[in-house]
Parts: C-alpha cells; structure tokens; sequence
C-alpha cells in the first residue's frame, strides 16, 4: 500500500467520523404514537428520570438591576454552558462553565452548596419557597417542567418531531390560558421515550426570538455516579453557612409582612400553609411576584430604574418593561417598597400595587 493510498484512507475514516454527528441530527424524527395528555403527564413527572449531560442556553433580555439582583440578569441576558448530572430531584449537580472558570451547584435535598473554582470559595443553604432563579433552573429538563409543571392538556398543542442531541423528541407547545400573561406561547421538545424536555423556547408576545432557550447538545438518560453531585469540600476551603440564599430568601424568612392569598386576580401558588412575606401567583407561565424590599435594597433600585430611558412614573411607583418581564417599584412606606415582577403586563402590576397599599398585606405572626 503507498503513502498515498494510506493517507486517502486515513482522510476517508476521519471524514466518515467527523460527519456522524451531523448526519445522526439530520436523520428524521419518529412521531410515537402517544396522545398530548399522556406525554405531558410523563413530562410532569420526568424530575425522577436520571440524565447526564451538556447544555446552552441563551438570554435576551437587557435588565437594569442593583448588584442584588446582578445574577438573575445574567441569567436573562447572557448565553450560559452548563453540564448536568441528575440522579433525582434531591440529588443533583450542575455547573455554570464561562472562560475564566466555573460555578458548580450542588444539591442534596436539604439544601444547596456552591462552589465558585475562581474564586476558591464554597458556601451552602437550606431550601427555599421563594428565591430567585439560578443556573439550574435554565437547564432544559427542569425549565420545561417549570413551563409545563402544571399545564392543562387543552392548552397544550402538538409541534413536528425533531432530533435534539441525537434523540427523538416531541414537540409541544403551551399557549397560557391567563389573559394577565405577557408570554405568548412556549415550545418543548421531549424525550419519546421518557418523557424529559430536551430543548425549550420561549416567546414574549409579538417577538420572532425567543426571550430565554435552552436545549441539550448532548444527553445520557444514564444514573450518574452519586460521588460526582456530593459535594466535598476542598483542601483549605472554608464553606460558609448562609441561611438566606438571596434578597428574596432573606425578605421571605425575615420582613415582618405576610403575603396575601390573592393579589391582582391571581392565585398564590406557594403550597398551601407554608406561610411567607414573598407572595409567588399564577400558574405555569404566567407568573407575579412581589418582594418586600428594605430601604437599603430599594433605593439603589429604585435609582437604577430611574435612570432607564424605559422606566415610566406613575402614581404607582416606577415600573419599567423589557420583553416579556414587567417591574413595578411601589413608593417607599415605613416599611419598605414592594418590589412587584413578572411575566404579566404593567396594568396588572399596578393593579397589584394599589391592592398591597390598600391593605392587603397581613402581618406575620
């Protein structure tokens, strides 16, 4: 055989190899035979399918935010790499890679370690009813079960197949049913086979992108290693024990409010008899929020969103919109300002304002 043969065969094998992948996502999608309620019910109950795997996800929305809120806007309007290993819904890791290092969640049922590599620092938290969204709420599985959580299958339409990650997945496509709603529709391709969402898109009224997408480039439906999602703590690291994750944990356990049950028509969606001064309403994409701030908290916000072009002030507060997400600062009170957010338009947050100043707020016992 001359060199030059060989080499023709050498450059055969690696194009061969380098075009699989390709030819593997190319390759049509099968369409099962599984009706819309069946699959969104095991959609519902995949946080008990164990996966590994590699995912991105990308933002668009542009906030103007205080430092305590600085992560949920990177959150929104930055791209993130994450790597997942999922043994269980209280049994889980990922890690939010950038190109100066990486922050690793890790969970274990009780609460949250993470470890920042960079920065060679480590802390862990209990669980939270109402906190603000981290990196692991973005990776695909567990954003298309906090889309389709609660869906009703009449709300639910069927979208083509697909191939995501080399796998079959089937698209469904949740329109809310709430007219508070400033999300128009969401898309979910899941898993033929388990049932785990994939690939998610989601779509503010009237935009041709998606405000947030996340989708798998690379999955294994296999249990991983329970020694990889255990945290142990580095050589010469001290872990710090916080016992508020965030400005909403901290004013949840801790402001001297109590929520009310109901607030601009919409439900409360915290699970009944778990009391809180955070107040979390609606269902699936349609979501209100309404945070009591100190002053140490709402004045540099409340500054921030003054200097938006897009702010408005109105007798109401100071309110801005960016996409599908609305914020209402309320006036400062002896008490602090309700900070009101969500993926519902300006009215209804305003409507929520003028209900908590007309007293709806309880005192908590």
């Amino acid at each position: 055989m001359t060199a030059a043969v060989r080499w023709c065969l050498v450059a055969l094998v690696v194009g061969t190899l380098v075009a699989i992948p390709p030819v593997i996502a190319a390759l049509p999608a099968s369409e099962p035979d599984e009706g819309t309620a069946e699959l969104l019910q095991r959609v519902q109950g995949s946080a008990a399918v164990a996966h590994t795997g590699y995912a991105e996800t990308d933002g668009a929305l542009t906030l103007p935010v205080t430092d305590d809120f600085s992560d949920t806007a990177d959150l929104l309007g930055d791209a993130n790499r994450l790597r997942v290993w999922w043994r269980h819904s209280a049994d889980w890791r990922v890690d939010a890679v950038d190109t100066t290092g990486e922050t690793d969640l890790f969970h274990d049922g009780i609460g949250t370690a993470v470890w920042n590599y960079q920065a060679a620092s480590a802390e862990y938290g209990p669980d939270s009813p109402a906190r603000l969204p981290r990196t692991a709420d973005l990776v695909p599985s567990v954003l298309g079960r906090l889309v389709l959580g609660d869906a009703d299958a009449a709300d639910v339409t069927r979208l083509p197949a697909m191939r995501v990650a080399g796998r079959d997945a089937i698209g469904l496509r949740l329109v809310p049913p709430e007219p508070q709603s400033s999300i128009d529709r969401a898309d979910v391709w899941v898993d033929a086979g388990s049932g785990l969402p994939l690939q998610v898109e989601v779509y503010g009224a009237g935009a041709t992108r998606p405000f947030v997408s996340s989708r798998f480039l690379d999955v294994s439906l296999e249990l991983p290693d329970a020694g990889t999602t255990r945290f142990t703590r580095p050589a010469g690291v001290e872990v710090r024990y916080d016992e508020a994750l965030d400005i909403a944990d901290a004013a949840d356990r801790f402001a001297d409010v109590a929520a009310p049950l109901e607030l601009a028509g919409l439900a409360s969606r915290r699970p009944a008899g778990l009391p809180g001064a955070v107040g979390q309403y609606g269902s699936g994409l349609t979501l209100l929020v309404a945070i009591p701030l100190w002053d140490r908290a709402a004045g540099p916000l409340r500054d921030q969103l003054e200097t938006s072009p897009e702010a408005a002030q109105g007798p109401a507060g100071t309110s801005l919109t960016v996409g599908p997400l609305s914020m209402l600062l309320a006036p400062p009170t002896a008490e602090g300002s309700w900070l009101l957010t969500g993926t519902v338009g300006r009215s209804t947050l305003e409507r929520a304002a003028a209900q908590l100043a007309a007293g709806a707020v309880g005192a908590r016992s």
